[in-house]
């Protein structure tokens, strides 16, 4: 059994009676960063065999989980910080287990995300997650393509050292009035949100140097006006713009199956036929 135990995202308190029970009595804990959990662990004195599992070493440690798992071990895995499989290699482990018939359960606990989101108020009903934009340009600006005509509430995940920056190009795709959030320290002492317009947030940041991992909180793109319908001329424009911007037919049917809340099946056969 694997169990996706979640672990605080900052006030020690938050990790649940029944994480603490799970963690006391598997067999071994995947983590991050094993000096990082190590510190959690020893906080509610739990002595546990701890395995290294991230990003960089996904595949090897993976393998091992799995044969382990198979053998019948019992085997928590867990975060620095939140939900495993939330912007995390967890979601590959996960894949793994199922495909190989082994039973995966979730001890739930506190996600930044959603805790920025409910400080954010903004609409929570319909809500879009992205997590860390691509860092490299060119899918970079795909993906903020995508998120600048997110008609949904949009939550992003930031560094400090990257969060001008994002702002800034997300101000640059004509974003700069779209009201947001920037939350960080969330359930610590020093907890901050500061919202505005995505230009009053450069403004703040600008004079108040960021520090600390941030989660950006984006309001709607649509919904003030009712949304526009394309002509085929505009819609072939839009196809084409994606193509070149090198992404694939499948790509491009998923990005605007979100962008025009249409079939993505029928979007993919539209933009087939015309780049044949």
């Amino acid at each position: 059994m694997l169990y996706l135990v979640g672990t605080p995202i900052g006030n020690m308190q938050d990790l649940s009676s029944r994480a603490i029970e799970i963690l006391s009595h598997v067999e071994l804990v995947a983590c991050e960063d094993t000096r990082r959990t190590g510190l959690l662990l020893s906080h509610f004195g739990i002595s546990a065999k701890l395995m290294s599992y991230h990003e960089h070493n996904k595949a090897a440690a993976g393998s091992k989980l799995i044969s382990r798992l198979k053998e019948g071990a019992e085997i928590a895995l867990v975060s620095d910080a939140g939900m495993p499989s939330i912007s995390d290699p967890g979601e590959d482990l996960v894949k793994a287990c199922i495909e190989e018939g082994i039973d995966v359960t979730t001890v739930p606990g506190p996600v930044a995300g959603i805790s920025a989101l409910v400080l954010s108020g903004m609409d929570t009903r319909h809500y879009y997650f992205e997590g860390f934009l691509p860092v490299e340009s060119k899918e970079r600006k795909i993906r903020i393509d995508v998120v600048s005509k997110m008609p949904s509430t949009t939550i992003l995940y930031e560094a400090p050292h990257r969060l001008l920056r994002t702002l800034s190009d997300l101000s640059e795709a004509g974003n700069g009035n779209r009201k947001a959030s920037a939350a960080r320290e969330l359930t610590k002492k020093f907890e901050q949100v500061v919202r505005g317009t995505i230009d009053e947030l450069i403004s703040h940041f600008e004079e108040v140097p960021p520090k600390g991992e941030f989660v950006l909180v984006l309001e709607g793109a649509v919904g003030k006006e009712e949304k526009r319908v394309l002509t085929s001329e505009e819609r072939q424009n839009r196809i084409i713009y994606l193509e070149n911007s090198g992404m694939s037919t499948k790509e491009i049917a998923k990005t605007l199956a979100l962008e025009w809340g249409e079939s993505k099946k029928a979007l993919y056969d539209e933009v087939l036929k015309m780049i044949k």
